[in-house]
């Protein structure tokens, strides 16, 4: 005689056709997310270890270079963690949500800018104001990408 568990399978209906697909579809999708997730926390501690390594190597030669050089790296990792966190969301929604991809956009942005003010090669002004205006571009979207979820809840 069958247990409980074994009666519930059995009673559950088999997805077959598109629906078996798409139900195949969104859990190998699942998997990659996951996966991905995993390698860029992976990646993430790697550069923080590394940055770290050469910020105290460089540091007895010049402390300025060696800090940027960490800036460089850590503003890295936060775009890699939020790249995560834009992953996580998407698998608990299964929605993909917008404000992670901004902050993502923003910190790279401001990565490139302080990438520019730091080299000690000349700055090109018209690079240096797209950059900035990037900056505006993206905050100006992060606020109506705020405004308009909570509207919308």
């Amino acid at each position: 005689m069958p247990d409980a568990g074994e009666q519930a399978v059995a009673a559950r209906p088999r997805r077959r056709g598109v629906a078996g697909s798409i139900w195949a579809l969104e859990h190998a999708q699942d998997f990659v997310m996951v996966t991905v997730g995993v390698l860029l926390i992976g990646l993430a501690v790697i550069l923080v270890v590394s940055g770290l390594v050469e910020f105290f190597r460089h540091a007895g030669q010049s402390v300025l270079v060696a800090a940027s050089g960490l800036l460089d790296q850590i503003l890295l990792v936060l775009i890699l963690v939020e790249i995560v966190h834009t992953v996580v969301l998407s698998l608990r929604a299964h929605r993909l949500a917008a404000q992670p991809f901004i902050v993502v956009g923003l910190v790279a942005v401001i990565r490139r800018i302080l990438f520019l003010l730091s080299s000690e090669a000349k700055v090109n002004n018209v690079e240096l104001g797209l950059d900035i205006a990037m900056v505006i571009v993206f905050v100006a979207g992060l606020i109506a990408v705020s405004r308009f979820e909570k509207s919308y809840e």
